[in-house]
């Protein structure tokens, strides 16, 4: 049995005074402080970044963990774009089912906004195929693409995608971790200047700095002396063409359709079990997207039950997707999303989520999307 034992993140946002490593280093010894681990039980550290190589120009971040942490134990660097973080946890897991009672520390982490707009949206850009890159194409024209499908085929407005930020804004009023805690409202996202039509700012996750880092163990021994915990009981990736134009299909996502359905089937579970979901929103029709693909909607719904609003914290009684903001009020430092996600679920479902906790919990589900949907990783989660 795999759990996850412990969480740390930072505040996500415009963190000025801090290095990548720094906030890092913040996040680590967050988790290893408050779960009382000795840093001597870890057995291996698995770190989510894309960009240090880019950005930075370095690529070596595990040995910069290492000195750290002031430890020789293995450090697997894992780069899937912004599905970087939930990667590694996959990973993490893996490493797990092959040792023994083990302990391994997983860390994402991205330092983005110390430099300007365009050469980050240019490094964004190396997650999409060499084609889109040189047809000029950023990731706002990609999804603006998908949206534009979605809206036409099944007769919806921007009214539709505004809903998913109004949401997701609402929720990271109850997060002081979260970049943005203010609420806006479907006017507020509909006179927002278009970044790439039909998507207007406040349809996209901004650019962010910060890290988040969990605990995961299968030692018993470990595992039970911890009070709080969740056990994992699916981890799975899947990928697709990194072309949009090498898809079957442009109103769906495959990756997350093949990544959600074998969760699904090795957690012997259903949709219907989830009560708390983090899915990948890094613009407000993935949100949509993922709630179709992963099952909870079926096609063609996701955008009247959007503006409905039927996943909003307090205002259902079933399932809340991304109660930590999500990536577009939370905040989206690309290598640390995919375990924020996870210590998000693993919040809620030790009934440690504060204002924004959600009752009666016993099943969550995580979500992470690197590029347009050339990789994806859904986790599943018991209380």
């Amino acid at each position: 049995m795999i759990n996850v034992i412990g969480y740390h993140t930072t505040k996500f946002g415009e963190q000025w005074n801090k290095s990548l490593f720094d906030l890092i280093s913040e996040a680590i010894h967050g988790v290893i402080k408050e779960m009382k681990i000795d840093k001597e039980e870890i057995n291996a550290v698995f770190f989510g970044n894309m960009l240090a190589g880019i950005l930075e120009n370095n690529v070596h971040g595990g040995s910069k963990i290492s000195e750290i942490l002031k430890t020789h134990v293995p450090m697997y660097r894992v780069e899937a774009a912004c599905a970087s973080g939930g990667l590694a946890f996959n990973l993490a897991c893996q490493y797990l089912n092959a040792n023994k009672n083990s302990t391994v520390l997983v860390v994402g982490g991205e330092k983005m906004t110390d430099y300007p707009t365009p050469k980050v949206i240019t490094a964004l850009s190396a997650a999409a195929s060499g084609e889109e890159q040189e047809a000029g194409l950023t990731f706002p024209g990609l999804y603006a693409m998908l949206a534009r499908i979605y809206l036409h085929t099944y007769g919806y407005t921007e009214e539709h995608l505004a809903a998913v930020s109004v949401k997701n804004h609402f929720h990271g009023t109850f997060n002081d971790k979260a970049q943005f805690q203010k609420e806006i409202s479907i006017e507020d996202v509909l006179k927002s200047p278009y970044i790439a039509d039909p998507l207007k700012v406040l349809d996209a996750s901004p650019i962010s700095d910060g890290a988040s880092a969990i605990l995961v163990t299968n030692n018993r021994h470990i595992a039970h002396r911890i009070d709080k915990k969740m056990t994992v009981l699916s981890s799975q990736a899947a990928t697709d063409s990194i072309s949009l134009s090498g898809r079957a299909y442009l109103d769906r996502l495959d990756s997350t359709v093949q990544a959600g359905n074998k969760a699904f089937s090795d957690a012997k579970l259903s949709p219907i079990d989830i009560s708390v979901a983090e899915v990948h929103d890094c613009f407000s029709i993935a949100e949509i997207l993922a709630m179709e693909d992963l099952g909870f909607f079926k096609k063609g719904e996701g955008g009247e039950r959007m503006k409905n609003y039927e996943t909003m914290f307090g205002k259902t009684n079933g399932l809340v997707v991304n109660t930590s903001g999500g990536l577009k009020a939370s905040g989206h430092p690309v290598g640390a999303t995919g375990v924020k996600q996870i210590g998000e679920v693993f919040l809620q479902l030790t009934q440690q989520a504060g204002k924004r906790q959600v009752k009666k919990i016993k099943y969550g589900l995580t979500h992470n999307v690197g590029g347009s949907g050339g990789t994806a990783v859904v986790n599943i989660f018991s209380s």
